[in-house]
């Protein structure tokens, strides 16, 4: 960990600013580190409150396994692992490191597992992991006492580990209150005082504390912290099986006492299984067994759990061990450890933690409460680099990881009810060690979201994918026929599945003829008010001092010029905007920064949207209109208001597909009705319904960006290639200054290049040599045989009869040679020019 101040010899933390006043609620490992950041930040009037004694206060923390593996299919998990392990084994309690670099081995029992490994590899790659498929003799030799003879292979990451969290607790509570700190055990918070939409304190059963800052670090407990801020909090807890066996002889005088474990961490994931030691012991933890609700509100406090001793060890988060849910796992166990056979289980309890709808932690700044912020829902893996994103993120105004994909705000009100938090926390907890495709949708509960469309789609075979809850139609089964002739190279199993070459056959129609695309789950919001105009010119990057009529592609970015999202904005009248935006985030971060001559709503859920696309989209829509949509007076990226039949609409000259055509927005009573005259209209020119698995390889063939996949905060517009939508003469705007830095920080390659580039990485467009090779984003990309960086979207461009790939890379010329790993397997590719289809557009503005 780099040198903070007070770290450094002669520095005086006393001398400090002290910073706002910070109440943290909560002294597991996530408060404790981040009371850490923040002081070494120069915040240090930091008080860190806690229900328990300290330094194990009760909750997940003090229990916790304390295993750390790096990989994931989230790059931002795996940067919050990697800064854990860097952290931890900085810290030092009694003489050892907190952090015992004994690596992880994940083992693969069945060919699909050892599959889904050689695409981990893959993953470690992308992310700077440090990782290495193995064979079984390898894994013996790593673990000798399984039987190999039931393994295919292994993953050998050689900097996992084991983080010992209570001892870097009282490393970070040390180094903390040196700093100014202070450390309450004891304290149970009874309420969160507020005022004018701000946090003003903390009541606890000893006092009250002042903060213009609290942070809910409570772990399970966070709903019952968030309901007395009256901020939502869609986590649920829930208990996960830890045991630990007898003393084994084959681990007699193995490993050090001090130091517990010399042997991977295991993870057997086909059976929902790991393994680490305990000196002479084996604790094993389950995800095999039912899902075990747990109610916050309902958990003893400290003293009445150890009053009752009812667990081992005695502790609120460490509920009784349920001998006959872990019987057929201990079953697996010995039939992979056959030394347990011999053994027994020791001790166990059922250990408490907690599981967002998606998996993912919840941070950030409520939007409900200024100044209340959440770093909920942290595993111990994470815990550090959580912290860091989250002081980060106070101090500074801005995190230096992405987290949009953590961000408190990124969840739907559909998807915050108490029944759809509990039955998709549970279903996380199923999933933990399943093999999980990209594409791969919740089963439960569906549908829950649908569009007016909704029927329709049913009866053309819809085959639906979800996203923000909605049902989104990815293919039509209606349109298999028209796959009749389609040549198409074969997929594997992986790619295969959630894609049909149906997509194809959609795909073409779009491009020959006409196709109707639901666009309804696409955000959308209106910006109305006196001030609306000077308000989105603050807020974003491009022009839109434009004639009502007008639409702009348009960024908004953080102070640091990082983007935060892409928006499209409809200028419908002088004080009446439509804004086309992606997540919940997007409306958060605007009424955030909203003056009061501005009003903003969210206006998705009553109205819809389709998409016409397609050479014939004009012979379509014209004759269903009074107004003239000829090229010359409805010229692309212009909107009008207009009725197609008997339906208002408003209709957008826009093309995500590299298509004429248009998008049409009605209300949501209305909706249908334009589905069915849009349809019965084109049933003469070949009119088909067409889904997101040929809207994605159509809009990659244009090299149109998505962001959250190809963008996101740690990318600025110029290395994105989005330079053209941001005009940095048009005055003031958030982000701008970073970005005249950055473009006055090489000179010498400003003239250099079409766009200011002082980065050394761009977001390139790659096209896969071998036409049938197919991609599916996150691999890693290798540039003369090193690794160079990581495919962001992908999928198979069915005009040009290759896989596209975009990639965050080093600049690279146009032709340039480079290989993309897939399943272990180096795909050649070559850097293409972009647009990759029509580069001229002369499809689209015709």
């Amino acid at each position: 960990m780099e040198d903070r101040p007070g770290d450094r010899p002669g520095d005086r933390p006393q001398a400090l600013p002290r910073g706002p006043r910070v109440v943290i609620i909560g002294a597991g490992i996530v408060g404790c580190s981040l009371a850490d950041e923040l002081t070494a930040r120069g915040w240090s009037d930091v008080t860190v409150l806690e229900q328990g004694p300290l330094p194990a206060p009760g909750g997940s923390t003090s229990h916790a396994p304390g295993l750390v593996f790096q990989t994931s299919p989230s790059k931002t998990l795996s940067e919050f692992a990697a800064y854990t392990v860097r952290k931890f084994t900085s810290l030092t309690v009694d003489g050892l490191p907190c952090f015992h670099p004994v690596g992880g081995l994940e083992l693969a029992t069945t060919p699909e597992r050892w599959a889904d490994l050689r695409r981990r590899a893959g993953l470690a790659a992308s992310w700077g992991v440090r990782a290495r498929l193995v064979d079984p003799e390898r894994c013996a030799e790593l673990w000798p006492l399984l039987d190999s003879g039931q393994v295919l292979g292994g993953l050998h990451t050689p900097d996992d580990g084991i983080a010992r969290a209570v001892a870097a607790c009282r490393a970070q509570i040390d180094r903390a209150a040196r700093r100014g700190a202070r450390f309450l055990d004891r304290h149970t918070v009874t309420g969160v005082e507020r005022a004018h939409g701000r946090v003003t304190g903390v009541v606890t059963d000893r006092g009250t504390f002042p903060a213009d800052h609290v942070v809910s670090a409570a772990g399970f407990w966070g709903p019952v912290i968030g309901r007395m801020a009256g901020v939502d909090v869609p986590l649920q807890p829930l208990a996960h099986q830890y045991a630990k066996t007898r003393p084994l002889p084959e681990l007699a005088g193995v490993n050090d006492p001090r130091t517990e474990a010399s042997r991977p961490v295991l993870r057997f994931q086909d059976r929902d299984l790991y393994f680490r030691e305990h000196v002479d012991r084996i604790g094993i933890g389950s995800y095999a067994h039912r899902p075990l609700p747990v109610d916050p509100f309902t958990v003893d406090a400290y003293d009445e759990a150890t009053r009752r001793g009812r667990t081992v060890p005695a502790m609120p988060s460490a509920h009784p061990f349920t001998e006959e849910d872990f019987a057929p796992s201990w079953q697996d166990c010995c039939g992979l450890l056959p030394a347990l056979k011999e053994s027994a289980v020791d001790e166990g309890f059922n250990g408490v933690f907690s599981f967002t709808p998606d998996g993912m932690p919840l941070l950030g700044q409520s939007p409900a409460l200024r100044g209340f912020w959440l770093a909920e829902a942290v595993w111990v893996t994470h815990s550090a680099g959580v912290a860091k994103a989250v002081a980060e993120w106070m101090v500074d105004g801005r995190p230096s990881t992405d987290v949009h994909d953590c961000d408190l705000t990124r969840f739907e009100d559909a998807q915050r009810s108490p029944a759809y938090v509990a039955r998709r926390g549970a279903q996380q907890f199923v999933e933990v060690y399943d093999v999980i495709h990209p594409q791969q949708p919740i089963d439960q509960p569906r549908p829950l979201r649908v569009s007016p469309f909704y029927a329709r789609q049913l009866q053309l075979g819809a085959v639906f994918l979800e996203g923000g809850g909605w049902e989104r139609p990815h293919w039509y089964e209606a349109n298999a026929p028209l796959t009749a002739g389609l040549e198409l190279p074969a997929r594997d199993a992986w790619s295969a599945r959630h894609w049909s070459p149906i997509a194809a056959a959609e795909a073409r129609a779009t491009r020959e003829r006409v196709a109707l695309y639901d666009m309804t789950p696409l955000r959308r919001l209106e910006v109305t008010g006196p001030g609306a105009l000077a308000f989105l010119q603050r807020m974003t990057t491009n022009n839109l001092h434009k004639k009502p009529g007008s639409v702009t592609y348009t960024l908004l970015l953080d102070e640091a010029g990082g983007i935060r999202s892409d928006l499209t904005v409809a200028r419908l009248a002088p004080d009446h905007f439509q804004v086309g935006a992606n997540s919940p985030a997007d409306l958060s971060w605007l009424l955030w920064h909203a003056p009061d001559d501005v009003h903003i709503r969210d206006i998705t859920q009553g109205t819809c949207c389709v998409g016409v696309w397609g050479p014939r989209a004009r012979a379509l829509v014209q004759p269903l209109t009074d107004d003239d949509f000829s090229h010359g007076a409805f010229g692309y990226f212009k909107a009008r208001r207009t009725y197609i039949g008997d339906v208002p609409v408003t209709a957008l000259r826009l093309s995500y597909v590299g298509e004429l055509g248009w998008e049409l927005y009605t209300t949501a009573d209305l909706g249908l009705r334009l589905w069915d005259t849009l349809w019965d209209a084109g049933r003469d020119l070949g009119v088909v319904a067409a889904g997101r698995s040929a809207f994605a390889s159509l809009r990659l063939e244009k090299g149109y960006r998505a962001w959250g996949q190809d963008m996101t905060t740690e990318h600025d517009p110029y290395e994105a290639g989005l330079g053209f939508a941001v005009r940095e003469d048009k005055g003031d705007f958030i982000g701008r200054t970073a970005l005249l830095e950055r473009r006055t920080a090489l000179p010498e390659r400003r003239t250099a290049l079409p766009e200011p580039d002082p980065s050394p990485r761009r977001l390139t467009p790659l096209l896969l040599d071998d036409p049938a090779a197919v991609v599916l984003g996150k691999e890693p990309v290798y540039v003369e045989g090193t690794p160079a960086g990581y495919v962001t979207s992908a999928a198979y461009g069915y005009t040009l009869g290759r896989c596209v790939a975009y990639a965050w890379l080093p600049p690279l010329p146009a032709g340039a040679p480079a290989h993309i790993e897939y399943f272990g397997e180096r795909l050649a590719a070559t850097v293409a020019d972009e647009p990759l289809f029509d580069p001229e557009m002369t499809r689209i503005r015709c």
